[in-house]
């Protein structure tokens, strides 16, 4: 059996304290059952969250200082078939071995789609 897929996002804000990312739900996401597949939903905000822990630098191969995922704890609470999800990403604790990101993934009228915390370590 050979499955297939595309996850699609954008970052559209990024600063120094929240960065938010859109990500349209689309076919090369969507599970057998027509809705977004959890790892996509997971991958958006992991990647809101590892853009904010890693600030304004730029993400090129062989930077130093990527932050690591170490840790995530997800809560799935809702999904869609259609439309776009909206993932908020916010500090919790910002350290210098130790990022805390708490992000959260909205659907369509700001339906709560999941409530994800990653921690992350840089990379030596």
């Amino acid at each position: 059996m050979q499955v297939t897929g595309a996850i699609d996002f954008t970052i559209v804000s990024q600063d120094d304290q929240e960065v938010r990312g859109e990500m349209p739900v689309q076919d090369g996401i969507l599970n057998p059952f027509g809705v977004a597949h959890a790892g996509a939903i997971l991958w958006f905000a992991d990647v809101c969250a590892t853009v904010l822990a890693f600030g304004g630098t730029r993400m090129s191969p062989g930077t130093s200082g990527f932050p690591l995922a170490i840790n995530l704890s997800a809560a799935l609470l809702g999904n869609q078939k259609d439309g776009v999800f909206s993932a908020r990403s916010v500090f919790v604790k910002r350290g210098r071995q130790l990022s805390v990101v708490r992000t959260i993934v909205s659907g369509e009228n700001g339906r709560l789609i999941a409530d994800v915390t990653t921690s992350h370590v840089p990379a030596r």
